[in-house]
């Protein structure tokens, strides 16, 4: 008897069981499926990283360019949102251009005309805006593929290696860059970077984030902080004049918190209107102190703040001026201008080309090091 039960428990045991392909998949809280971001490109293998803490935050990242797809928070009424823009499979991050939570590099923001001096040789790197670089030209850090090791659930390290010549910038250059989720809400994020010839680094996050937690609208409403007494102005093309512009008086004073929204519309000022809206760095009293708030973005409706913290002497505002119902995003949603706002911590732009501003020039033997913390709670 007991040998027949056990056959007929084998039996429909196995009647019963899931082949791999009929398992069901396991979403992520915010609804990602993680299948739709496993692929090979070139010869390496990405995928989806979840990154979990105590009070239910959830962070989840691709190692496609190091992009923080989501950001599973709570709001005031304590039900769980989505505040970053994004896509939800990994085809469109390949497909249509954008920075979307992405790690940006070599080089965050504008070089002017493409050009760096290095040890009196210059160096003619791939034009991509307006007659400048952005963004370390067009085939940027955010299109490449991080090797990824996820040591627990709140820690992911990503690792990749720019050979010399990479979009035309010198040296073999190292990166790594080390996500960590804390138990207060917070997304620490340390970058390093070696390289074995004197070159040029500036890193950042570029993550847009929407704290009303509804991509479809405009996000204008959100109130700002920014702890800066002045911005760095640009030109018609967006290059830095090597200038420094006192913000009172002016749309770029978020000394006191103000919303968004009668300040990027302000078409009167010249750097307004330069910026269709604000695109700008704002130069940071924090004096590279990364226990002060250098940012802080709140949203009325939800009630969601993110603090900014860094060791950076700057961070470029741009309240997603460029945005225009032309890319669809998670859950089929179109994303209008101004749906979201970034807080790109870095060093100012083209900075190569400014002596007279803190250096971003990385020499052999010496290590890369930038910090940002974005820090999420509530206002009620």
């Amino acid at each position: 008897m007991k040998k027949t039960s056990l056959t007929a428990g084998l039996v429909f045991a196995m009647l019963n069981a899931c082949t791999p392909s009929q398992q069901k998949t396991v979403l992520t809280q915010s609804g990602l499926n993680p299948e739709n971001f496993e692929t090979i490109v070139g010869t390496r293998q990405v995928r989806l990283y979840t990154l979990k803490n105590k009070t239910g935050m959830e962070v989840c990242i691709t190692n496609f360019g190091g992009r923080i797809v989501s950001i599973w928070v709570p709001d005031k009424n304590g039900e769980m949102k989505d505040v970053v823009l994004g896509f939800d499979h990994i085809k469109d991050y390949q497909t249509i251009p954008s920075d979307f939570g992405a790690i940006i590099g070599r080089y965050a923001n504008r070089i002017a005309f493409g050009k760096i001096t290095v040890d009196g040789r210059t160096f003619q790197l791939p034009t991509n805006n307006y007659g400048h670089t952005l963004h370390g030209g067009p085939d940027g850090w955010q299109y490449r593929v991080y090797e990824a090791t996820q040591t627990d659930d709140h820690t992911l390290k990503l690792t990749m290696t720019s050979p010399d010549g990479d979009m035309n910038f010198p040296g073999n250059v190292s990166v790594s860059v080390t996500y960590q989720l804390t138990e207060d809400n917070a997304i620490d994020i340390r970058y390093e970077a070696t390289s074995d010839k004197k070159t040029v680094i500036n890193m950042t996050n570029h993550s847009y984030f929407n704290l009303n937690a509804n991509p479809a609208e405009a996000t204008m409403n959100n109130i700002l902080y920014v702890a800066a007494d002045s911005i760095t102005p640009v030109d018609s093309t967006f290059m830095t004049t090597g200038e420094m512009m006192a913000v009172a008086g002016t749309p770029f004073d978020f000394r006191t918190p103000a919303p968004l929204t009668d300040r990027v519309t302000a078409f009167d000022h010249e750097q307004i209107r330069f910026g269709h809206g604000i695109d700008h760095n704002f130069v940071l009293n924090t004096k590279g102190d990364d226990s002060r708030i250098a940012a802080r973005l709140v949203s009325p409706v939800t009630g969601i703040s993110l603090e900014v913290y860094t060791d950076e002497p700057g961070i470029q505002v741009y309240t997603g001026n460029f945005l225009d119902d032309t890319v669809t995003g998670k859950d089929g949603i179109t994303y209008p201008q101004r749906a979201a706002v970034c807080l790109e911590t870095q060093h100012y732009p083209d900075t190569p080309n400014k002596p007279q501003w803190p250096s971003a020039y990385l020499e052999p033997g010496k290590t890369y090091h930038s910090h940002c913390i974005f820090k999420f709670g509530v206002v009620q």
